[in-house]
Parts: structure tokens; C-alpha cells; sequence
């Protein structure tokens, strides 16, 4: 099987922006989801179209080399892992695999999951999830660490916590991404889930610890992102508030940074998910990867 291309995160413009509360303003960082050319529409739904039959391919791949019959399995969140729950759906009523309960990672898993014809469950009820595929924003390669949760504007705000519990509950899992989502230097955001009560603190603390690399801001509810999250900051169903951490320098180790997040005070949860029995399910024209840890390193072509 050919390798499939190592691909590089794209550098972002800077935008400079008045500084709106405590925090140190050096340079800031447009969000993962900023605008693109107008001019290129018409080649970006093309690519799109083609996108969408690489994920489909990736998702069937996972659904067929990891799902048996009367497994639990987790379902995650994302166009790759919609396509999986429809095509878990299809085999469950062809009468390929049988006895099948899904763990959804959000409502609208869940009643996609439903029209799918797939039995649920939910993580509380406790049933012990054997598999579980995703969506990730982005892949670390070698450790297969991965990032969930980057604002996403046309699609909502994402249950990444809900996800990321359902994930690290599974006995392994897997993350269907597009392969320029695997990359051997992260960049980018990283959300980050936080009390709300001196919130402004747990953000100062976040961003000396990684000053000059990262600029914090607080994620909106509508509208475009900004250090104090604008006139309507988000704020979820917990009451908490959820920044995000814009690295503007490769990340050298995602799992310490997920080590360091968590001993802030005031500090959820994040959208790091490392240390699990993971595998990565890379989709590229023509071709699905199925890569581990041993076999995490794709050369270049």
C-alpha cells in the first residue's frame, strides 16, 4: 500500500486586535475557522465532494475492521463519523453484524444514530464501550495524540467533553480524519474547558504558561472570536466558559501540554485526547491507512 503524504499545517496572517482584558496582547491569531477567498468557491465544493468520498471510504474501512457483532460501541462526533454510523446502520440491517449498542457523543449523534436503526445507550447507564471512532481536528503523529473540539461556526458549538468521555472510555479507538489532518507538527487551537467563577485568572495563568507561543481567548457564542469573547461569551450547559488556546509555534509534545493544562486551577477539562489504545484512520484519493503507534510514521512521497 502506498503512503500517504505527510502533510503540513498552512501558516495563518496576523491580525492585530485592541486589547480587551488582562491579558498580555502580542499577536493574534485568527481562528481555525476564518474566511477563505471567494474566488475559490467553486474549487472548494469540488474538493469538498471528493473530500466526502475519502471519508466515506475511511469510514467503512473502520466500521468493517473494527466492529463486531454484539459490541458497544462509541459513536463520535463529525462528517467521517456521520458516515459511519449510516454505514453501521446499513450493515446492521443487511444482517452483517448483529447485537450492536451505540454510545452517542451528542444529541444529534444520537438521533442520527436512531434513523441509522442502531440500538443506544448512554455513557452513564454504564455499559462498557469496546470501540469507539471520531472525528479529530487534528493528529499528532508518532503518539496519535489527538485534538477535538476546535470552534467549528456552521456546525454549532461542539460537545467535545461528551465526546472525548466516550472516547476515553472505549477499550480502543479510532480517528477518521482526511490526511492533511495528520501532521508531524500541531498547530492551531486547542479548547479548553474552565469554571466560570475568575475565569480571567485561570485565562492569565494559561497564558504565561505559554507565553510567546499561544494566545488565549474565550470562545463566543455567536460571532467572531476575540480574547474577551465578545458581547455574548459562550457558556455551557454546566456554566462554564471554554477558551481557546491558538498556538502560532509548532506544539513539540501535545501530551505534556495536556499534563500542564490540567494542573491549572480552574481547569475542566481540554480537548486533548492521548494515552489511549488509538488508531488512525487516514483517507487520501485512492487509499484509507491504517496506522498505530508502531506503524504512526508516514514517509514522504
Amino acid at each position: 500500500m502506498e503512503a500517504v503524504a505527510r502533510a503540513s499545517v498552512a501558516g495563518s496572517s496576523h491580525v492585530r486586535l485592541p486589547q480587551r482584558w488582562g491579558l498580555r496582547q502580542r499577536h493574534a491569531v485568527p481562528s481555525s475557522a476564518a474566511c477563505r477567498p471567494r474566488g475559490r468557491a467553486v474549487a472548494c465544493a469540488a474538493s469538498a465532494d471528493a473530500d466526502v468520498v475519502h471519508l466515506f471510504d475511511a469510514a467503512k474501512l473502520t466500521v468493517d475492521e473494527f466492529v463486531t457483532s454484539g459490541m458497544v460501541v462509541g459513536l463520535g462526533s463529525g462528517a467521517a463519523s456521520g458516515l459511519a454510523v449510516q454505514y453501521l446502520g446499513t450493515r446492521l440491517r443487511r444482517g452483517s453484524l448483529t447485537g450492536i449498542i451505540g454510545v452517542p457523543s451528542s444529541a444529534t449523534c444520537a438521533s442520527e444514530a436512531e434513523k441509522a436503526g442502531i440500538k443506544i445507550s448512554s455513557n452513564e447507564e454504564g455499559p462498557q464501550i469496546d470501540f469507539a471512532f471520531t472525528d479529530a481536528d487534528i493528529i499528532e503523529e508518532g503518539t496519535l495524540a489527538a485534538v477535538i473540539g476546535r470552534r467549528k461556526i456552521e456546525t454549532g458549538e461542539p460537545s467535545f467533553i461528551q465526546e472525548k468521555g466516550v472516547v476515553k472510555s472505549a477499550g480502543k479507538v479510532a480517528f477518521i480524519i482526511d490526511k492533511d489532518k495528520y501532521v508531524n507538527s500541531v498547530e492551531g487551537s486547542i479548547p479548553v474547558l474552565i469554571k466560570s467563577g475568575n475565569w480571567i485568572d485561570t485565562a492569565e495563568e494559561i497564558d504565561d504558561l505559554f507565553l510567546g507561543d499561544a494566545e488565549v481567548w474565550r470562545r463566543p457564542s455567536i460571532g467572531t472570536a476575540g480574547p474577551s469573547g465578545g458581547d455574548f461569551p459562550l457558556v455551557t450547559k454546566e456554566g462554564y466558559h471554554i477558551l481557546d488556546v491558538i498556538f502560532t509555534t509548532p506544539i513539540e509534545d501535545l501530551g505534556k501540554v495536556a499534563e500542564d493544562l490540567e494542573n491549572i486551577a480552574g481547569v475542566v477539562d481540554h480537548g486533548i485526547i492521548c494515552n489511549t489504545t488509538s488508531y488512525a484512520v487516514v483517507a487520501s484519493k485512492g487509499e484509507v491507512q491504517v496506522l498505530n503507534r508502531k506503524s504512526s510514521v508516514i514517509p514522504n512521497t
